[in-house]
């Protein structure tokens, strides 16, 4: 049984560095309040770490 995250956007991507605005891309967030499922891997939880301060992950 694979291991899913819900990921969610909750602040806004005007005015952060173009790589987070890539890594948001990435993830498959659009805007603000955007829910994505994403499977559990290093990848992903990589990506997650470095834009923390902008998602909300249950």
């Amino acid at each position: 049984m694979e291991k899913f995250l819900i990921i969610q956007q909750v602040k806004s991507k005007i005015g952060i560095l173009p790589k987070h605005k890539a890594i948001l891309k990435g993830l498959g967030l659009r805007y603000i309040n955007h829910i994505v499922q994403r499977k559990k891997n290093k990848s992903i939880l990589g990506m997650i770490k470095k834009i923390s301060y902008m998602l909300k992950v249950k």
